[in-house]
């Protein structure tokens, strides 16, 4: 079954277009110019701080090392001090002299803390009294001379103490050990005791011992008197 509904005519309303009442107008579109500052400066801080990191990682690129550790500085072997008609004397702890060095030039150099001496003459006394004495054209030593090199025309006397005669060695090189009294050499040498002559290609001289140790060849001279007094 059909079912029909019939309304009653509405009255016509009228019906306006425009601005509600009581709202606020659309406000104009601003320049562009104003648009662009407005935005730089929402994002001025954001721009700051890249600047700075920008600056900072600059600064860090072209910032030169540091020289780190500082070096060690080079000694040169170079005199420190220079000596010309020199005369050193070391005592013992009760004023005794023990050690005289005697000379033209001395110099000292702190890299090695050596010593070099031209012409030197040098006399030791051991604590019986026994003297030694050495010279030689030129003298390299350590700073206390205990111990010296002695280089061309060395030559090195040694009392031994007992009223003969003393024992001599002459050679190009003679490393003498004033406080043990030791003479050694690598190089030829000559030995002499009295009227007796030794030549050898070295030696190793303990004079506390009265211990003569030639390398050969050896080569001797005995006068007859010599030979006939050891009969």
């Amino acid at each position: 079954m059909a079912v029909e509904l019939h309304l009653p005519d509405l009255p016509e309303v009228p019906i306006a277009l425009g601005p509600v009442r009581g709202s606020t107008p659309p406000r104009p579109r601003a320049p562009w110019h104003l648009r662009l500052r407005d935005t730089l400066s929402s994002y001025l801080p954001l721009l700051l701080m890249l600047l700075l990191a920008l600056a900072t990682w600059w600064l860090v690129k072209n910032t030169p090392l540091g020289a780190g550790a500082p070096a060690v500085a080079v000694i040169r072997h170079d005199p420190d001090y220079t000596m010309t008609g020199f005369a050193i004397e070391r005592f013992t702890s009760d004023g005794r002299l023990k050690l005289r060095i005697e000379g033209d030039t001395l110099r000292h150099y702190p890299d090695t803390d050596r010593i070099e001496a031209d012409n030197v003459r040098i006399r030791a006394l051991a604590p019986d009294g026994r003297v030694t004495l050495a010279s030689a054209a030129r003298a390299i030593g350590n700073g206390d001379g205990s111990e010296v090199q002695l280089v061309g025309g060395a030559q090195v006397t040694s009392d031994d103490g007992s009223g003969g005669p003393p024992i001599e060695m002459r050679g190009e090189f003679l490393h003498a050990f004033l406080v043990s009294e030791r003479v050694r050499s690598h190089l030829p040498v000559q030995v002499r005791r009295g009227t007796m002559e030794l030549r050898a290609a070295g030696l190793d001289y303990d004079h506390a011992t009265r211990l003569l140790q030639l390398q050969g060849p050896v080569h001797a001279v005995m006068p007859p008197n010599t030979r006939a007094g050891r009969r």
